[in-house]
């Protein structure tokens, strides 16, 4: 039986490799390893392709947009004097509406521009000045059409914030470009459920406030001192104006400039790029609430403007309110100081330093507000 063996082991020629016959156990084994890390390769790249284009797909959808020339027209628009120079106008909305009227217990009806500031980033993109707009300011709406197409007729003596009520954000844009005389290049709007959901995605904001917040008429209460804010207090924050300072809207405004100081202090800070999660989390967060104009409504155009604008330091940023007087007849409302609104105006369309004379407003709001650096101690916690 030997013999036999070894005469078929000699006289049996090895098969060729792929000639059909079955080819070694130790090599077939390789090749199935290397189809199988062939195949699982594949499959990774797929899969992270689908994920990638379900992500891009996702945050872009939710994103609105407005098409500002559509809206308003180009005809009778400010000509842009500085063409490097950029001018992005800012809102804040509370439509009261779905997660906004949850977070604002549904208590008034129909939306508003809770917040609108004017970001002007000079040609050389280092710097940056924001003008806050007192909502209570008595202003003349121009003519307008409204997100139907309807159109809404000009008025006399009625307040900023309820242009956006009436005619939405691009009037808005108009109405800030008629007062200004400035070009409106893009407008970016986010309401509550945005804002909140942006301040956790950072895992909240970090402020220090000069006097204590006393929590009137529903408000944040706070001591004086360091605080780390989650979305929802920050939404109080931002929005009080009864226990704090004199209780006026233009109180509110100097915590609502230091705010938005120290949350993209904090984005700055956590540089999202080196970590994929928290960027997502920060990108839906951010998108998940946004209107913009339509030559900004993509994850593209949004990434090239955000890479334009990174030599602004937050730190440097200069924050204005539009000079105003309290108004003769009503008090309670304020109209535009002329002569220091004129100046400013002229030097954000010039794109040059503010003077010192266009920051001085006769009506002014009481409390220092929030700063955006900490100093030593530990914040209490107030989520």
């Amino acid at each position: 039986m030997t013999s036999d063996a070894t005469a078929t082991a000699t006289t049996t020629p090895e098969p060729e490799p792929g000639a059909g016959s079955e080819p070694k156990p130790g090599r077939s084994r390789a090749s199935r390893i290397r189809r199988g890390l062939a195949w699982t390769a594949a499959v990774l790249v797929l899969g992270s392709a689908g994920a990638g284009w379900w992500v891009y797909s996702h945050l872009e959808g939710n994103i609105d947009s407005v098409d500002l020339d559509r809206a308003i027209g180009t005809d009778n628009r400010p000509p842009k004097v500085v063409e490097k120079a950029q001018n992005i106008l800012v809102l804040g909305s509370d439509s009261r509406a779905g997660a906004n009227g949850e977070l604002d217990h549904g208590n008034v009806s129909g939306a508003r521009s809770d917040t609108a500031m004017l970001v002007h980033i000079p040609e050389g993109r280092s710097r940056a000045t924001a003008v806050s707009i007192p909502r209570d300011t008595l202003i003349t709406r121009p003519e307008c059409k409204d997100q139907d197409g309807k159109t809404v007729p000009g008025a006399n003596r009625v307040m900023f914030n309820s242009v956006y009520s009436v005619a939405g954000p691009a009037c808005v844009v108009k109405t800030v470009e008629q007062l200004s005389g400035i070009r409106v290049d893009h407008f970016v709007e986010v309401d509550f459920a945005g804002f909140k959901g942006l301040v956790d995605a950072l895992g909240g904001v970090t402020v220090t406030l000069d006097q204590p917040m006393t929590g009137a008429k529903g408000g944040l209460k706070l001591d004086a001192g360091t605080h780390r804010l989650n979305g929802t207090d920050s939404l109080k924050f931002v929005r009080t104006r009864y226990g704090y300072g004199d209780g006026s809207d233009l109180g509110r405004i100097g915590l609502q400039q230091q705010f938005m100081l120290a949350m993209l202090s904090e984005i700055k800070k956590q540089d999202a790029l080196g970590n994929p999660a928290r960027l997502y989390k920060l990108a839906d967060a951010g998108t998940k609430s946004l209107t913009t104009d339509s030559d900004l409504a993509s994850l593209s155009a949004l990434a090239d403007f955000a890479q334009s604008m990174k030599g602004v330091d937050p730190s440097t940023m200069e924050t204005i309110m539009l000079p105003v007087a309290y108004d003769k007849v009503d008090p309670n409302r304020v109209v535009i100081a002329q002569e220091q609104a004129s100046q400013l105006w002229e030097a954000l369309r010039t794109d040059q330093k503010v003077p010192a004379s266009a920051k001085d407003s006769p009506a002014k709001g009481g409390g220092k507000g929030a700063r955006s650096k900490s100093p030593a101690p530990e914040p209490s916690p107030s989520a």
